[in-house]
């Protein structure tokens, strides 16, 4: 069984080895991939599509695919020859390959425009002296004399690159679990944050999904509730008589209370006397 994995090529850099020496390795970004659909019986073909990276908006069509997940940017099929072990919504990335596999990237190459068979054959090219002026990255004669044309697959100059490439037998330097990159010696197709796929021999180990993940999967899932508004009606009774004949007996015991203060306070006031002239007054 073979184990594989989308990622996006980052950049190129060096490693040095235990031994002193310097390997060039390619940093390449791969996983978490979502198994997006198992294809068996009923396609006429076993194989797993799996889903990777973000996209902000898709076509309706592809969103009701994706039903329950979120927006992937690249979905890529994988045939395999038992897909029992695949469920849709399994996640898996970098921890399921080892330092030392040997792989097999897959990837775009750069686009590099019009070149001439110098540069896309690799034709030498003319002599520079000897009567060859201007003439020495040149293609020459193209041997069709008798028949007046131009023969089918005749190697000339033309569009260059952004073709599918396939580079075998890379071998896998260092692995980062936790910023989910491996360290692949060499050079691999394609320019950067392009889209790779990597292939080796083994099986794969699934792994829970991201809590970011999930948790946008989980909003995406739960539908608006609607909020109806309860409408409650407050009823207001009528007092009885015998809390009216309490309120204005109330209202009567507090008239008075007032008119008694007021009483009160008309009231003159004794002149309290020093107590030196009491003591006279007792001696007398």
């Amino acid at each position: 069984m073979a184990k594989f994995i989308l990622g996006k090529k980052l950049n190129m850099t060096q490693i040095f080895a235990e031994d002193g020496r310097v390997v060039p390795v390619t940093v390449v970004e791969a996983g978490p991939c979502t198994v997006v659909q198992v294809k068996g019986e009923k396609d006429g073909y076993t194989a797993v599509q799996v889903g990777y990276g973000d996209k902000r908006k898709v076509n309706k069509p592809l969103a009701g695919h994706l039903k329950g997940f979120s927006n992937f940017r690249y979905l890529k099929e994988f045939r395999v020859e038992n897909p029992d072990s695949f469920e849709r919504g399994k996640v898996f990335d970098v921890s399921s390959f080892a330092v030392g596999d040997v792989l097999k990237v897959t990837a775009t190459s750069k686009g590099k425009g019009f070149q001439g068979v110098v540069k896309r054959h690799g034709f030498h090219g003319s002599p520079a002296t000897h009567g060859h002026k201007d003439q020495l990255r040149m293609p020459g004669s193209i041997g069709a004399t008798d028949a007046a044309r131009v023969f089918k697959g005749t190697r000339m100059g033309g569009r260059m690159g952004g073709d599918q490439v396939s580079v075998s037998n890379l071998e896998l330097i260092k692995i980062d679990t936790d910023k989910n990159l491996l360290y692949i010696k060499g050079a691999v197709p394609g320019a950067r944050n392009s889209l790779v796929t990597l292939l080796t021999e083994g099986e794969i180990s699934f792994v829970e999904k991201p809590k970011a993940q999930s948790e946008a999967e989980g909003k995406k899932e739960e539908p608006k509730k609607e909020e109806k508004k309860v409408e409650t009606e407050v009823k207001v009774e009528a007092p009885s008589k015998d809390e009216k004949v309490k309120e204005e007996k109330k209202v009567e015991a507090k008239v008075e209370d007032k008119k008694e203060d007021s009483a009160k306070a008309e009231e003159p006031k004794e002149d309290k006397k020093p107590e030196a002239d009491k003591k006279e007054e007792d001696k007398k």
